[in-house]
């Protein structure tokens, strides 16, 4: 007895052969065709439990289709395949009643998974309104980790979960960001990103949260905080991992009774706001070292989505090159191209700067070279300039140590720190305040390698035991032991 009946539509005969043989073995009726018209007749005449199509047949797009197929249909589930691995296709198929994306070429037992799940849910929901027609993809990338990102993001479009978006820094966090509040439900509203990471951290409850005339010297009006200037949109928490504990505490606050009060204030306010968290920390690790909330941290993490390294993803290097000379041509430079072995050194790179810095590469090979395509040579001298990795070894330069990488990395930190005091000096302390930022990290990373043994952490850190647990002391970290 048959499972289901299922509708295959794609103009390769290959590829209908082979679904029409994994299905069938999966107990389903498949019923196969090669064009559009077919399908939208088989499904106008009550034909089908379940639909897979092809994006792009002879005749007609599928996603024009889907619209008219949930008007008649609307519990119709329907399983939308691509060779245009994209962002935005993965988008279109959800906004336009989509069940799942998958992209080309794919793995049979998912599909399979994935058709089981479709028959077996409860029926009677409402398909998402139409995202916003916009060709300037944010994301880019065809590789499969990306692929998995799409997929991702377009399941979320429709919800107002919160997210937390894990990844190194300049792998796009604001940018997937960016992208799940302009094609979700809140994009009609505003986008308001806080650096946690560049604001004072005296300052920042008054950010988050704003003030009242007279809450402290030099608050000479009322000021509306982050959340107010959100309302009704989304409020993306960048770097949360360097917010302070009291901040915490109020967020927490927020988060778990939907209202807020300014510093200064006594009138609880409402909110209505989305927010998306990011940082490039292990807050498992900061949570052992009691510099951020365990509560905190399972009320941000709804929905974790990592992004992954570009060196993760080399393969998506080339489309990511193409797409930074489209912009920096729209910005008045001239266009440039890369001949193979260019390419192929590119791919190679190990990139721990990420995307951010092949975009900084792609600027600069626009502005300060006149020759139309960019060969290998200049390619290679141009990563050897490169601060803080050489092609074969991420985190060091050539020759050097796993600490001049470090070195580089806490220098570009202070840079970005005191750009936010333009006309006057961070407060008084500097010094301690970098130590105990510094010192806090590198107790806790081998207080959770030792499990929590402090005579060997003592060991590994090269310090006296005493000093050890002074520190942990001074620095208020907690130190939870793991069973082995």
């Amino acid at each position: 007895m048959p499972n289901g009946h299922i509708i295959v539509a794609d103009d390769d005969a290959a590829i209908r052969t082979v679904l029409n043989q994994a299905l069938s073995r999966a107990g389903y009726e498949v019923r196969s065709t090669g064009n559009a018209a077919t399908l939208w007749r088989w499904v106008a005449q009550g034909e089908g439990d379940l639909v897979i199509t092809d994006v792009v047949m002879p005749d007609e797009n599928a996603f024009d289709l889907l619209p008219r197929i949930k008007r008649v249909r609307p519990d119709l589930p329907i399983i939308v395949m691509s060779a245009q691995n994209t962002f935005m296709t993965a988008i279109r198929a959800s906004e336009r009643g989509a069940y799942e994306y998958l992209p080309k070429p794919f793995d049979l037992k998912e599909l399979t998974a994935i058709v089981g799940r479709a028959l077996s849910r409860p029926r009677g929901n409402a398909a998402p309104g139409a995202p916003p027609e916009n060709e300037d993809i944010p994301l880019v990338g065809r590789s499969p980790a990306m692929q998995e990102i799409y997929r991702s993001l377009a399941r979320l479009m429709p919800t107002d979960l919160t997210v937390m978006i894990t990844g190194e820094s300049g792998t796009g966090k604001e940018l997937v960001a960016r992208a799940l509040h302009d094609y979700g439900r809140r994009r009609s509203g505003p986008f308001v990103p806080v650096n946690m990471a560049a604001i004072p951290r005296d300052l920042i409850e008054s950010e988050l949260f704003g003030h009242e005339k007279g809450a402290f010297t030099g608050a000479t009006a009322r000021s509306a905080g982050r959340f107010e200037q959100a309302e009704g949109g989304t409020l993306f928490l960048d770097e949360i991992g360097d917010m302070p504990m009291e901040a915490q505490t109020r967020l927490l606050r927020v988060l778990q009774q939907g209202e807020y009060t300014t510093v200064g204030g006594r009138v609880p306010i409402k909110t209505n706001v989305r927010i998306i968290a990011a940082t490039n920390k292990d807050l498992r690790v900061s949570i052992q070292q009691g510099i951020f909330r365990e509560d905190l941290f399972f009320r941000l993490n709804v929905v974790p989505l990592r992004l992954p390294a570009l060196r993760e993803r080399s393969e998506d290097v080339p489309d990511l090159v193409r797409h930074f000379f489209v912009l920096v041509e729209r910005e008045g430079l001239t266009r440039k191209q890369l001949d193979g072995d260019a390419m192929e050194k590119l791919k190679r790179y190990r990139w721990p700067g990420n995307v951010r810095e092949l975009e900084n590469l792609v600027r600069r090979l626009a502005a300060l070279y006149p020759q139309e395509t960019i060969t290998g040579p200049v390619i290679e001298a141009e990563l050897d300039t490169l601060p803080l990795a050489a092609p074969a070894q991420a985190g060091t330069r050539k020759g050097g140590t796993e600490s001049e990488g470090l070195s580089a990395a806490v220098e570009r930190h202070l840079s970005e720190y005191f750009s936010h005091y333009r006309d006057t000096l961070p407060p008084p302390g500097l010094y301690h305040r970098v130590l105990r930022e510094i010192e806090g990290p590198l107790i806790g990373a081998a207080l959770a390698a030792t499990r929590g043994n402090q005579i060997r952490a003592a060991e590994l850190l090269g310090v006296n035991r005493n000093t050890l647990r002074k520190k942990v002391r001074d620095l208020d970290l907690q130190v939870f032991r793991t069973p082995r």
